[in-house]
């Protein structure tokens, strides 16, 4: 999608919201994988967030539960997952008044996670498949609609050098109607942690696919990192 125009009436209203379905969804605060260092701690709403019996994934979970609704054990077109997560974006502008409000626009992601012996080719492109089948079932092509992407993260015992090549260069995005009706994007990850709390680990992600740093527990989440999330893309796209 090549960008929106670029007179923008101030305020503009940019806003996360916690999906909870095609017609649900309750304001929150813009993604975060964690709390500020120095906040009180009793003074801190955790989300309900599902146990996993995976010690990594459980952690993993901290992570992504201040930004996305999670699941475990999600199953869809035959393929199951250990964890699921959504994440839905909103903006819009408006004059004098909320109720005044045009221009507005969405971004979503699905996360789908799960364990495997071995990373192969074969498996990633069967994921790649799948997301190209869901894009049709689950995007409604609507002015409104900006950007969805499927990212799709395998935890393996390591990573063979033809998957690490396969993600490395992995970039596809898909235009709806010349993107009259927005995009949609395939991410890839693959990572080999060692064991949870042996500090190491090795990991690789196509070029958008940020939620990894959720994935590599032996490195600290990137405050500011150079690449940004689905958040700061949404809006730095939209603006263009």
């Amino acid at each position: 999608m090549s960008g929106r125009d670029s007179d923008v009436e101030d305020p503009v209203a940019d806003r996360i919201v916690e999906d909870d379905g095609p017609d649900g969804g309750a304001d929150v605060d813009p993604p975060a994988t964690a709390p500020a260092a120095d906040a009180d701690a009793t003074d801190v709403e955790y989300p309900e967030v599902p146990d996993w019996d995976d010690e990594y994934l459980d952690r993993v979970s901290d992570r992504l539960m201040f930004s996305y609704d999670l699941e475990r054990d999600y199953r869809v077109r035959g393929e199951g997952f250990d964890l699921y997560g959504r994440l839905l974006v909103e903006s819009q502008k408006q004059l004098w008044h909320p109720s005044l409000n045009y221009a507005n626009h969405e971004s979503r992601e699905h996360l789908f996670a799960r364990r495997v012996g071995t990373a192969t080719v074969a498996e990633l492109d069967r994921l790649v498949s799948l997301a190209h089948d869901l894009a049709g079932e689950w995007i409604e092509r609507t002015e409104e609609h900006f950007g969805t992407d499927f990212t799709f993260v395998l935890v393996a015992d390591g990573i063979p050098d033809d998957v690490r090549e396969y993600v490395a260069g992995f970039d596809e995005r898909t235009l709806l109607r010349f993107g009259y009706y927005g995009h949609y994007r395939v991410n890839l990850a693959v990572v080999a942690p060692e064991g949870v709390g042996t500090g190491s680990g090795d990991a690789v992600a196509s070029a958008e696919a940020d939620v990894v740093d959720a994935f590599t527990l032996w490195r600290e989440v990137p405050v500011d990192r150079g690449t940004p999330g689905l958040f700061q893309r949404f809006v730095r796209r939209l603006w263009e």
